[in-house]
């Protein structure tokens, strides 16, 4: 028979062993957060010359690439191992965030732009209503009245704003969202309604011009930067940004339902 003093050595016993576990499980998770930190690092700066490739305004790199080892940072130690996602996969929306939500601190669309990319728009509409179909680069320009290389700069600036609304930045539709990775640690409504965007947009780049489907495709599918994007295409990084943002300009008129 079980003894009182016996039965309390054994409950201290068990207590001490639960303790001890719960530092090994602590100690070991530490371990593993480290090991995806620093692993990862790599990715922290590979988002943010990716991103800021996009801007038209400057910003210190040095600040993004702490704010985005900070976002790397919250997501290892918030990853939790039973969810579906990969943790690079997790560790990159979490990146992204925590660098867009720097860059939107640091960085506005002037209203002049807005209202430059507006008249293009509504222009945009008119000559493919009138036409039957969607106007080329130079039609465009025409119809607009500017030279080719100013639509381009304008349409840089559209993909800084449709930039900042991709994320949540502004009150506009998101338009390049749905090309990050599917974030499965969200509830399955939002992944059924993120899943039915990808569909659209893959269906809408496919009736791109092939040359803005390569580029949107380098960019997005493949994960290049600019840079990488211009040398595949051998021209020049400059031109691959404009060329770029004209696509993303064209893939959002078609996904309002333009064409």
């Amino acid at each position: 028979m079980t003894t009182e003093a016996e039965k309390k050595s054994s409950g201290a016993a068990d207590a001490l062993k639960a303790r001890a576990s719960q530092a090994y499980s602590r100690q070991t998770r530490e371990m593993q957060e480290e090991k995806w930190i620093i692993d990862h690092l790599p990715l922290v700066r590979h988002i943010v010359n990716k991103l800021t490739s996009q801007l038209m305004c400057k910003v210190e790199l040095d600040d993004l690439i702490s704010a985005g080892t900070l976002g790397l940072v919250k997501a290892a130690r918030a990853y939790d191992q039973s969810m579906e996602a990969e943790f690079k996969t997790y560790a990159y929306i979490r990146v992204s965030g925590a660098v867009i939500d720097e860059i939107r601190r640091r960085s506005f669309v002037p209203s002049a732009v807005h209202n430059q990319i507006q008249n293009i728009q509504w222009v945009y509409r008119k000559f493919a209503a009138e036409n039957g179909r969607p106007p080329g680069d130079e039609e465009l320009a025409e119809a607009v009245g500017v030279p080719l290389d100013q639509l381009y700069k304008t349409f840089e600036a559209a993909r800084r704003q449709h930039f900042l609304s991709i994320h949540g930045m502004s009150d506009e539709q998101a338009v390049l969202g749905p090309l990050a990775p599917l974030d499965e640690g969200v509830n399955p409504a939002d992944q059924v309604e993120q899943s039915e965007m990808l569909e659209r947009l893959t269906s809408a780049i496919q009736e791109l011009p092939e040359r803005d489907r390569v580029i949107l495709l380098l960019y997005y599918e493949r994960d290049l930067t600019m840079k990488e994007t211009a040398k595949v295409l051998g021209v020049t990084e400059s031109r691959v940004s404009q060329l770029h943002a004209a696509a993303i300009f064209k893939l959002s008129m078609k996904l309002k339902g333009t064409e």
